[in-house]
């Protein structure tokens, strides 16, 4: 391959990583937070891109570094029966009960609903998840096609759409900064950093992660170093762009509230948004954006998602596979936006630390010597404070415990508690396989 054949393979497939990753939530979340943010935006954006941009990155090069096929040989170094019940979790979660039907909710509610009369019923929208799953299950089925498709068409087009609505709105901010909401108030990098969880990026990071490793195999690279060179500088250009796009999407929806109102929908402050600059072409322009970006995340997690469940359920074909999740994604969708999103949140909550544990350990594993026990002991004293935090958000708390673990546990008021128990089970699993090895 020459440099220049090299060169262009790179940014294709960190188009490609971008497109990706950038899908519904990455779209809503970021002009929600500079709403609520107001003049405490830039803190609470820099915790937002950590989780929605940093974390993301590292799960792709942990992919890479670990020299595992896929996320059940990476999560079984704890144990086996971790390794598939975590990675059938994330599959469901970045996959058919939240991810993919989000993708479809979204485009919806800013492609769709902004052109229809104000009472309309369930019908429009069940129409149209029907069309939108059915072009995403069609695009699934040509999944070798999907560095073509998405890194060298669509990416290149919605990039040129956003960046029209970002320096316009740059160019004619809407109004000033307001006083931030309360959550918002004290420690906003914090509340932005756990906003990021809701991208679910971090996550899907060793979902995505599979199709660019094997895009970069298929290319003829097969050796780790040069597997890792390459993701890495295709993870720093994605990464780049969704840094630079989330500030962009933040400052609009921390400026648009003088305008709009303080709104508890990133759809519809981005309709809002779109149409103040651009009137009803702006609602096509935004339209657009949206189906663009929604549509190519979707068809990324039903290939990624299918291709697993083949892999376990092997008597199942892929084609099938897609086509059941997309028609469980669409039924999924049709319970609307706001409803998916209260939903996904605990979870969120519950499963993202396990997530970041992962990554931390698989680059430390050669460390502690790849150790099962501490992978197990990280893992395990994460999960339980991850727990009982995914608990509280759905409004299942003891207020007696939260009190105790606030008092013994540092950053526990920013749903950060994890942190601490994670490292001290990491020890205790290094010390324990220590006293095993020595008896």
């Amino acid at each position: 391959m020459s440099k220049k054949e090299s060169f262009m393979f790179v940014i294709a497939v960190g188009f490609m990583l971008f497109a990706l990753f950038f899908g519904a939530g990455n779209l809503i979340f970021p002009v929600m937070l500079g709403q609520s943010a107001g003049s405490n935006i830039w803190l609470a954006n820099a915790g937002f891109i950590v989780t929605g941009v940093g974390l993301p990155l590292l799960g792709v090069l942990a992919l890479g570094y670990s020299g595992k096929s896929d996320l059940q040989a990476l999560a079984s170094r704890a144990h086996p029966v971790f390794g598939l019940i975590f990675t059938i979790v994330l599959y469901l979660a970045v996959g058919p009960l939240f991810a993919i039907p989000r993708t479809g909710s979204v485009s919806f509610e800013i492609g769709v609903r902004p052109f229809l009369p104000e009472a309309v019923g369930f019908l429009p929208l069940l129409i149209f998840t029907i069309i939108f799953f059915g072009m995403t299950c069609y695009f699934s089925m040509n999944a070798s096609k999907i560095v073509d498709i998405v890194g060298k068409i669509l990416t290149p087009l919605l990039l040129i759409f956003i960046a029209i609505l970002i320096i316009t709105a740059i160019i004619h901010p809407m109004g000033e900064f307001q006083s931030p909401t309360k959550p918002y108030l004290n420690h906003s990098f914090f509340k932005g950093f756990q906003d990021g969880y809701l991208t679910m990026d971090t996550l899907a990071a060793f979902v995505f992660g599979i199709i660019v490793i094997q895009t970069i195999k298929d290319r003829g690279i097969v050796s780790k170093g040069n597997i890792m060179i390459t993701c890495i500088k295709a993870g720093l250009l994605s990464a780049t762009l969704l840094a630079i796009i989330y500030s962009a999407l933040t400052y609009i929806g921390a400026s648009s509230v003088n305008e709009l109102g303080l709104l508890d929908n990133g759809a519809t402050i981005l309709a809002g948004v779109s149409s103040h600059y651009f009137g009803s072409y702006g609602k096509i322009l935004i339209g657009f954006i949206v189906l663009a970006a929604c549509l190519t995340t979707s068809i990324g997690l039903i290939t990624s998602s299918a291709s697993y469940f083949h892999k376990l359920f092997p008597k199942i074909s892929y084609k099938m596979f897609s086509v059941i999740l997309s028609i469980i994604s669409a039924i999924f969708a049709n319970v609307g936006l706001m409803k998916l999103i209260s939903i996904s949140e605990p979870v969120l909550v519950a499963i993202y630390p396990l997530a970041i544990c992962l990554i931390f350990l698989t680059f430390f594993h050669s460390m502690f010597k790849g150790k099962s026990e501490v992978y197990i002991g990280s893992l395990f004293l994460t999960f339980i404070i991850s727990l009982i935090d995914g608990l509280k958000e759905a409004g299942l708390h003891i207020r007696s415990l939260d009190q105790l673990l606030e008092g013994i546990l540092p950053f526990y008021s920013v749903g950060m508690g994890w942190l601490i128990p994670a490292i001290i089970g990491g020890f205790l699993g290094f010390v324990l396989s220590y006293i095993k090895k020595i008896r």
